[in-house]
């Protein structure tokens, strides 16, 4: 590694793998130097890719996490998310800072080994990171802020939506899509999970989740491709989650965080409303100037943009040795709470976030569509 620069390894080179590429062209300081996937023909054309598109050095490719070059300083993993965990243990055990691409695993037990693990490293200097790059939108920004300083009062409720549209094709694509042991969910775990991070953000810690799921447009498929549900926080406040992949054509993300003194709605990534104060006047235009609006993230571009906002926050935080803004409790309390979704859906039941935290509830056996 020469002095001033990060030594990347991706390990991961399908879809979620070049776009990590493509951020990480984007944030200066850093390097991609290694490649590893057990599938050759993916490495070689992320290589090619970060050679003739990025005008990066060609990187080493590597069949295992084992022969990443030691010089390397940063691990990013986009692999299945059944496989994240155990992933990063061993990336870490080399010495080596950890990037997950969301979520964090798709078990309980895993997430709380990956706690200890992440606690123990935190202690050498290790930094474990978990993609979480719409904490980082300008719009998602503005709310929080708005949320955390009392500017809009009370928080009473929020209502959330995940509208989109997957494809049989999309599911049939991979053997581990659509898969409990892998892909840890559906429209919640895979599509959703960003818009909860969003939820936890703005509302603070979760209390309770109730939930129902169900598999109607989609065949072949262990997971849900409908979920709706109830959260309650500490504050009081009450929020519902709509997430589906079963919606055509693809409609936008939307949150909307209410409160006694005002209101913040993100629509598609963007700012779309802003009131606070208790005045009646839309701020959004204050809060956000038209200049710093996103570009769609189905474009590749804006994809790389949204995530290289979150690799300038890691990159700081290694350098200077604070915590990253998304690590691992932060994850955690993401994956409890889908988890909890999974398993109140399964049993009919509510479910404490607590007691998936503590490892009092268990949530090795959820499926689709509630009590058999």
């Amino acid at each position: 590694m020469t002095e001033g620069t990060l030594d990347v390894a991706i390990v991961g080179c399908g879809i979620i793998g070049v776009n990590h590429a493509r951020a990480i062209a984007l944030i200066p300081g850093m390097r991609i130097t290694a490649l590893v996937d057990e599938v050759p023909a993916a490495t070689e054309r992320l290589a090619a890719l970060i050679v003739d598109e990025l005008g990066g050095e060609r990187p080493t490719t590597h069949a295992e996490i084992e022969a990443i070059p030691d010089g390397v300083s940063v691990v990013v993993i986009c692999t299945p998310s059944g496989s994240h965990v155990e992933l990063a243990e061993r990336a870490v055990a080399r010495g080596m800072h950890v990037v997950l691409e969301k979520p964090l695993d798709v078990s309980m037990a895993r997430g709380r080994r990956l706690a200890e693990i992440a606690r123990d490293a935190e202690a050498r200097g290790i930094r474990i990171s978990v993609i979480s790059q719409h904490r980082y939108d300008p719009g998602a920004v503005a709310v929080a802020e708005a949320a955390h300083t009392g500017r809009l009062g009370r928080i009473t409720s929020a209502v959330a939506t995940v509208p989109w549209w997957r494809s049989q094709e999309y599911y049939d694509s991979g053997a581990w899509r659509g898969t409990w042991e892998l892909d840890g969910g559906g429209a919640v775990m895979n599509q959703g999970v960003h818009t909860v991070d969003l939820l936890l953000w703005f509302l603070g810690t979760p209390v309770e989740v109730f939930a129902h799921t169900a598999l109607l447009a989609h065949e072949r498929v262990e997971v849900e491709d409908v979920a709706v549900v109830t959260l309650r926080f500490g504050s009081g406040a009450l929020a519902v989650l709509h997430a589906t992949t079963a919606a055509f054509p693809d409609q936008p993300v939307r949150v909307a965080v209410h409160g006694a003194q005002g209101t913040g709605i993100v629509e598609n990534d963007q700012l779309a409303h802003l009131w606070v104060d208790g005045e009646t006047i839309d701020r959004t235009a204050d809060w956000v100037p038209a200049g710093h609006r996103l570009g769609d993230e189905r474009d590749p571009q804006a994809f790389a943009d949204g995530h290289a906002r979150q690799y300038a926050d890691i990159v700081d935080s290694i350098r200077s040795g604070r915590p990253s803004r998304v690590g691992v409790p932060e994850a955690l309390m993401a994956l409890a709470t889908v988890r909890g979704i999974y398993v109140s859906a399964t049993t009919g039941s509510p479910v404490r976030i607590a007691d998936l935290i503590d490892g009092t509830v268990d949530d090795s056996e959820v499926r689709t569509g509630g009590i058999a």
